[in-house]
């Protein structure tokens, strides 16, 4: 039994630092823009078909899919953004996140139309896994934390130490005084729009090298994606990526007790828990 719970821990902290990924792109949106795009989970599908058609069709290298993966999510995103949500602006946050549901919706049955219903397989080695003891984990999931490492990293590099980086989190903590301070509030929107979109198409990609591609490998993360960023705080990076974590471990340990089909609702129940003790989440700051 505790090597089925080691097991399950190990297996939720790189689900979770997948997770983390497109977390991290729906807060950062959610930072700026101030609305939760729910169109992220499509978007984490176009991703995941990107990828895969660069791969599969193009005979590309992973390194070269995840870019095009990048690209076409970020610029479905912002083609989503400036078209469909952001002419409700005037109309407050809840329309803006009930058109961007919608708008995922949309994306995702153009996906169904283009490339069928058929999950869709990545050109990838079959590779033993890796053992540890009674411990197992196969190199593709280790290739895949290290992915999702490493754009973590790069994306702290960039909001700390480049300038459009320190205009972003400007924007998110006092948009009026960023302006003040010459920021271009449009230019720093686009940029977040096209970042947390082409973070989900990678997160997406990730997710369907593990599996395979299907129109609902974006849906099946939504709920997790904004569980995660509740838990952590709406708006807070570090709390996107600490709720993501936690998201991954709870939801594998959950498969211990009951039936896999059981592990979605992981999402609802952390959300009402979340929102009934700390409406802030953990990274959040309290109001009032």
């Amino acid at each position: 039994m505790l090597s089925s719970i080691v097991q399950a821990l190990l297996n939720g902290l790189v689900s979770g630092t997948i997770l983390a990924v497109p977390a991290i792109g729906f807060t950062a949106i959610f930072a700026v823009l101030r609305y939760p795009n729910f169109a992220i989970g499509s978007l984490a599908t176009i991703g995941a078909y990107a990828g895969w058609y660069a791969n599969v069709r193009l005979g590309w290298p992973l390194e070269a899919s995840f870019a095009l993966a990048f690209l076409g999510a970020g610029i479905a995103a912002v083609a989503a953004e400036w078209l469909a949500v952001r002419p409700l602006e005037k109309s407050g946050a809840l329309m803006m996140a009930i058109c961007s549901l919608a708008v995922g919706i949309v994306l995702e049955n153009m996906v169904r139309f283009g490339f069928g219903n058929d999950p869709r397989g990545f050109n990838v080695p079959l590779m033993r896994d890796i053992r540890f003891g009674d411990l197992r984990i196969s190199p593709q999931q280790v290739e895949n934390f290290a992915v999702a490492l490493l754009l973590m990293a790069l994306l702290w590099v960039a909001l700390n130490f480049t300038r459009m980086g320190r205009a972003m989190r400007a924007t998110a903590d006092n948009p009026e005084l960023a302006r003040l301070k010459g920021v271009e509030p449009a230019t720093v929107a686009a940029i977040t729009v096209v970042v947390g979109g082409g973070l989900a198409g990678v997160g997406g990609m990730l997710v369907a090298l593990d599996t395979a591609a299907d129109p609902l490998t974006g849906f099946r993360l939504i709920l997790s994606v904004f569980a995660a960023a509740v838990l952590g705080g709406l708006g807070s990076i570090p709390g996107a990526v600490v709720g993501a974590l936690l998201i991954g471990m709870v939801e594998e340990l959950t498969v211990l007790l009951l039936a896999p089909n059981y592990r979605t609702a992981i999402g609802f129940v952390v959300i009402l828990i979340v929102l009934t003790i700390r409406p802030s989440g953990l990274f959040g700051e309290k109001s009032g």
